[in-house]
């Protein structure tokens, strides 16, 4: 992991918004925490003061004047060790939270989607390219997190970890995709797929059954209708 610079100075956003569309008050939330920021009640937020978080800072001011809102930029210079301990502690949870969603995303949704393809032996390119999708959305994830993970969370490294289990699955699937793909290129036997998704009876060989069992009983009617004539024909005949 590689070492990073404590944050020593920091920045207050006092925001106020009008009440409705809620839009507006939606988005201005969403990007300030985007951009990593801590509320410390509600329209008052913190994060640290430098040159890229202020460029980063300058789409939410648009958005705030845009909605008719105002607000006001406090730095903050010093602070005092309780004051920097709390802040640190904010911080840290905020970005537990998002390493924790991380990790869970591998472990649940990740793993068990390979293991699942894999027992349904679904080794397919497309099955393959729409994993690896997966996963590299998961590391843009962890690089973000990474990126505004000023206090060096612990949990980090874990979430990391996961990803490199991640990583190592997907290519243990395409390393079969491509085995399997080789065999039909090569004319080869391939191994029979797994159980998918229930196939339904197809309809209209359903209705020709079905009207085939409707005209049995009625063709039989009609033969025997045809030889109860054929007798009464020969009985008129003999008298």
């Amino acid at each position: 992991m590689i070492a990073r610079q404590r944050p020593t100075r920091f920045i207050v956003l006092v925001y106020r918004m009008p009440p409705t569309p809620t839009a507006g008050r939606v988005a201005v939330w969403r990007l300030l925490k985007k951009i990593g920021a801590i509320y410390l009640q509600q329209s008052v937020c913190i994060f640290p003061d430098n040159s890229r978080l202020r460029h980063e800072l300058e789409a939410v001011l648009k958005r705030i004047q845009e909605s008719s809102g105002e607000y006001h930029l406090l730095p903050l210079r010093r602070l005092s060790p309780d004051e920097d301990a709390k802040l640190a502690e904010h911080f840290l949870e905020q970005t537990n939270k998002h390493y924790d969603e991380i990790i869970e995303n591998c472990e649940v949704n990740f793993t068990k989607e390979v293991e699942f393809e894999t027992f349904r032996r679904n080794f397919t390119y497309e099955e393959a390219e729409e994993i690896r999708i997966e996963f590299e959305k998961i590391v843009s994830w962890f690089d973000r997190v990474r990126d505004r993970d000023w206090f060096s969370s612990e949990k980090e490294a874990d979430a990391r970890s996961w990803i490199e289990r991640c990583e190592t699955m997907l290519e243990g699937f395409e390393a079969n995709v491509y085995r399997v793909q080789e065999t039909d290129d090569s004319g080869g036997h391939r191994p029979a797929k797994g159980p998918g998704k229930p196939r339904r009876t197809a309809p209209r060989r359903a209705a020709a059954r079905n009207l085939a069992k409707i005209e049995d009983p009625l063709a039989a009617a009609s033969r025997s209708a045809k030889t109860l004539g054929a007798v009464a024909t020969v009985k008129t005949g003999s008298a």
